[in-house]
């Protein structure tokens, strides 16, 4: 068997399933959904977001009560639990997906901050299975998700391609490279992406095999939108040498930022972070 030897497939089988299906793998891989940080009240015929104390929400009820919260159906029949972030008068609106062990619960107060230091309003939504969203996770419901919440921004908000940046964070970069890959948007952010399943859960793998999940690797030559790979080079559950691939692999790309010493959940606390955003948004998507 080339390039994998029978004992790390029987190995791999074992590990995940036999016989080895890719949204068992996937499953097995990728979703960890915390329990619910938040709930989502019905007010005369609306939304609105209710956050617990898990939450930690870092700002004011009347920041809270300006967020606007929504649900969508999706092709596979789930309902997704949204919300939208505004700021005032936005360069552009962020699609963002987040990473596999939070909700948007637990996002917004980062999203808040983020928003408004990158005068980008920001739409974030939960994977099916995830907070409120119904359903369970998988690979299918990944990408199914996603392009839900794509066409809402130009149903509901009248948003077109070129005002969207999307911007997906570990897991999320798996649904966020499979969109750019379709659609070309105004650009992309890949925070801490994986190359696929197989490569991340046997690093010397050189092939995409049929039952592999999350093959990103195989769709990022595809995306014809501006892209931006950030990576931290002390990362314990995505190796840097996926961003680099990743970074390589995609046809228009601005100068990745690699973090030094950073890890796979604190990118955001070193200043650099913000720093290359703005200059990305700011300057060189104006460009492109």
């Amino acid at each position: 068997m080339t390039g994998l030897t029978w004992l790390a497939f029987k190995k791999l089988c074992g590990i995940f399933c036999c016989p080895p299906c890719p949204s068992k793998i996937a499953a097995k891989l990728a979703f960890l959904p915390p329990e619910p940080t938040y709930s989502l009240a019905d007010e005369g015929g609306r939304k609105r977001l209710v956050l617990k104390p898990a939450a930690e929400w870092q700002y004011s009820a009347r920041e809270l009560e300006q967020i606007e919260a929504f649900t969508i159906r999706t092709e596979k029949r789930q309902t997704l639990a949204c919300i939208l972030i505004r700021c005032p008068h936005p360069k552009y609106t962020i699609l963002f997906s987040h990473g596999n062990a939070v909700d948007i619960g637990q996002m917004t107060s980062f999203l808040v901050g983020l928003g408004g230091r990158l005068r980008c309003n920001i739409l974030t939504y939960d994977y099916s299975g995830y907070g409120c969203s119904t359903g369970s996770p998988s690979e299918g419901n990944l990408y199914a998700d996603i392009e839900a919440v794509w066409h809402s921004l130009s149903k509901r908000y009248g948003l077109s391609p070129e005002n969207i940046i999307l911007y997906g964070q570990s897991i999320g970069t798996v649904p966020t490279i499979d969109l750019a890959s379709r659609y070309e948007v105004g650009g992309v952010v890949l925070h801490s992406p994986l190359t696929s399943g197989m490569r991340l859960a046997f690093p010397d793998t050189r092939r995409t095999w049929c039952f592999d999940a999350f093959p990103s690797i195989d769709k990022v030559a595809k995306i014809t939108s501006i892209v931006l790979v950030i990576h931290g080079t002390d990362d314990e559950v995505i190796d840097i040498s996926h961003g680099r691939t990743i970074h390589q692999r995609c046809p228009r790309t601005v100068a990745p930022l690699w973090v030094e010493g950073a890890g796979h959940n604190d990118i955001e606390i070193f200043p650099q972070y913000i720093e290359r955003l703005t200059r990305f948004i700011s300057h060189e998507l104006s460009i492109s």
